[in-house]
């Protein structure tokens, strides 16, 4: 076994809802083995108020929520990546900053909860649907043996957690 604790990135465009997201879940879910961060390339400066509501009502810290830009993980000092995930395909489709320290990267789109118009009800599913898909590929990512696979299988395996997962039921 190692101690060692994997960082790891999730990108998206707005950094306001996906990406945060999925930064709370790792961070709680992985606790030990994994500290997440999240940014945007376009980051809308504000995380999306129901992406708040919905952590605050699992029960997640939501201290650490703020919109930044991916460029402050490219930086001089920034934590060195281990893994670098895109979780909306407009971020995954853009050229990324050269990552110091070559991380593994995969794409794990999912539908933008923040886009979904409708009722509170209507948007408050959109929201909890995509926590859910994230907390499943998260799941997934965290039950992997990192250290005794070799970099080709986990960049395969990474893949496969992108793609769509088989429905319940």
């Amino acid at each position: 076994m190692t101690d060692r604790v994997y960082n790891v990135l999730f990108l998206c465009t707005g950094n306001s809802a996906r990406s945060i997201l999925a930064e709370a879940i790792l961070n709680r879910d992985g606790q030990g083995r994994f500290k997440a961060f999240s940014a945007g390339s376009q980051p809308k400066g504000e995380v999306h108020p129901q992406a708040l509501a919905l952590l605050a009502k699992l029960n997640h810290d939501t201290g650490f929520a703020r919109s930044k830009n991916w460029e402050e993980f490219a930086q001089p000092g920034a934590p060195v990546m281990d893994f670098v995930f895109t979780v909306c395909d407009n971020a995954a489709g853009e050229a990324c900053p050269v990552w110091p320290g070559q991380p593994m990267t995969a794409h794990w789109g999912v539908p933008d909860p923040a886009a979904v118009e409708g009722t509170a009800s209507e948007v408050a599913l959109a929201f909890a649907d995509t926590y859910r898909m994230l907390a499943n590929r998260i799941s997934i990512f965290t039950a992997l043996p990192l250290a005794s696979l070799d970099r080709m299988t986990l960049q395969s395996r990474l893949g496969e957690i992108g793609r769509d997962l088989p429905r319940a039921g």
